[in-house]
């Protein structure tokens, strides 16, 4: 039996990837007919700290961090819940 697919929401919505000790948290900041953006915050899981390690953010527009989702999933990533 095969997984199918998650359609991608219309509505703005939160979402994480990790791999290994990396994340990525996708966040809508701007959602308007015309214009979707999203923040996408990288950080980094560390063993001897409580709050992981931010190390960069971003803005992409809907499509572009679309395109890094699914380059991401390929590439092994997977949802996670929140990290911070």
């Amino acid at each position: 039996m095969s997984q199918r697919p998650t359609r991608v929401p219309l509505t703005p919505q939160e979402g994480w990837l990790i791999h290994g000790h990396q994340v990525l948290r996708f966040r809508p900041t701007r959602w308007e007919r015309q214009v979707q953006l999203l923040e996408i915050t990288s950080g980094e899981l560390l063993a001897d700290q409580e709050i992981p390690l931010l190390k960069s953010r971003q803005e992409l527009t809907r499509a572009e961090a679309l395109k890094l989702w699914a380059e991401k999933r390929q590439a092994g990533w997977v949802q996670c819940s929140p990290q911070w």
